[in-house]
């Protein structure tokens, strides 16, 4: 039987970090029903917000002036989100244990992985996370009758990009924190991110002076990509959200593997 570590498609120079990713995998199968809780409350928010408040709100505009139901409007911001929150909690709350209090990767660096490899490791670990959670939540939005085209088949590529860009900054972020009490600032930036990223409504509902703040952060981009997608709505502009998200996971990369080796080779 091959192992994770020798067929796992990994970024170009990542080096050793598929054999972190392999050690993720194996601890993690004995406690998957922690990962998979994290799939339920996107799906809540669909039955609650796309079914219960969408039989008030009726049809809404998508953008171009095409009207569709509420639930269709409203499961590509879910899917954007739930990649999203998977990939940022899994490389700040695990990454944060691990590094604070379990001194894992000290452990690690007397192998022959560098702290390189850790950051490329555990983000590729955090955004095939979100990865799961995409593409269960797209499996329900498709039996709930929410995706109206084929194109969503490339959410799942779309989601993985998102969980890039956030697992990458989440993972850097958690390189900074004290104590668990630290979380609490980054609940303050998701959470505003999750409702106002033209999750729930489109970005015309805002104010003028508004719209571009909520243009400006990372959520509306995957949100944006990845509607346009289940919609069918495939345009050339779309290259701007990609990339957005990709210089996003980029620079994270870059960030989250100089602050390891600062952390762990002082």
């Amino acid at each position: 039987m091959a192992r994770l570590a020798d067929v796992l498609p990994v970024p170009a120079g990542a080096g050793m970090a598929r054999t972190l990713v392999e050690r993720n995998y194996r601890s993690f199968r004995r406690t998957w029903t922690i990962i998979v809780s994290g799939f339920f409350e996107p799906v809540f928010y669909l039955f609650a917000m796309g079914v219960g408040v969408g039989a008030l709100v009726g049809d809404v505009d998508a953008g171009d002036g095409r009207l569709v139901p509420y639930a269709v409007f409203v499961a590509p911001a879910l899917l954007a989100a739930s990649a999203m929150n998977g990939a940022v909690f899994d490389s700040t709350t695990n990454v944060f244990f691990k590094l604070k209090y379990a001194k894992l990767y000290d452990s690690v660096l007397a192998t022959p992985l560098g702290p390189r490899d850790v950051a490329v490791g555990e983000i590729t670990w955090a955004l095939l996370r979100g990865l799961v959670y995409a593409a269960a939540f797209l499996l329900v939005a498709t039996l709930a009758g929410a995706v109206t085209s084929w194109w969503a088949v490339l959410t799942l590529p779309a989601a993985t990009l998102v969980g890039w860009a956030f697992a990458s900054v989440g993972m850097a972020v958690a390189t900074y924190m004290r104590t668990w009490a630290d979380f609490d600032w980054l609940q303050l930036a998701i959470l505003p991110m999750f409702l106002f990223s033209a999750t729930f409504f489109p970005l015309s509902a805002y104010p003028a002076a508004v719209q571009g703040v909520v243009q400006a952060t990372p959520l509306y981009h995957g949100v944006a990509m990845i509607r346009d997608l289940m919609l069918g709505q495939v345009t050339g502009g779309m290259a701007v959200h990609v990339g957005y998200l990709a210089v996003m996971g980029a620079v994270g990369t870059v960030w989250t593997g100089r602050r390891i080796e600062r952390l762990l080779l002082r």
